[in-house]
């Protein structure tokens, strides 16, 4: 199955979910495909009409250009997903969370979808991250 891991460039998630046989999907794939277009001639100005179009799918002109950025990636993402964990309470700087108002959108079309979600919260010590890995394990095996 294709999950989408929220935060899309977390790469323990992206690890946890391709060891148990499911596609993981996260944005560092996609980033790689852009950088390495040859049209593109300038990473990271690999921005493309398309991709402003993308982003005005899934939020208004008035939001901030960095959250349209960033649903023009996601939200396709998010459209093809069979399942989805998301992990809250992640520090600052682990992934993509410094902005709220993406988070909150990517939250709500996942949602909206009415895919099967995993909500755990980041691993402040090494017991809580066993037990992480043990959810996470459940819950991808049961969606084989």
């Amino acid at each position: 199955m294709k999950v989408f891991i929220d935060p899309p460039n977390s790469l323990i998630l992206f690890d946890l979910v391709e060891r148990s046989g499911h596609e993981p999907l996260s944005t560092m794939a996609l980033i790689q495909e852009k950088i390495e277009n040859t049209e593109i001639d300038m990473p990271p100005m690999n921005v493309s009409p398309d991709d402003v179009m993308k982003g005005l799918k899934y939020a208004g002109i008035e939001v901030p250009s960095g959250v349209r950025g960033r649903l023009a990636l996601w939200g396709p993402m998010i459209e093809e997903a069979e399942a989805a964990i998301i992990m809250e309470d992640c520090p600052y700087g682990f992934g993509c969370v410094g902005c709220h108002r993406t988070t909150l959108m990517v939250r709500y079309l996942i949602k909206k979808k009415g895919i099967p979600v995993l909500n755990v919260n980041y691993p402040n010590d090494e017991e809580e991250g066993k037990e992480l890995v043990i959810k996470m394990k459940e819950f991808l095996e049961g969606l084989k």
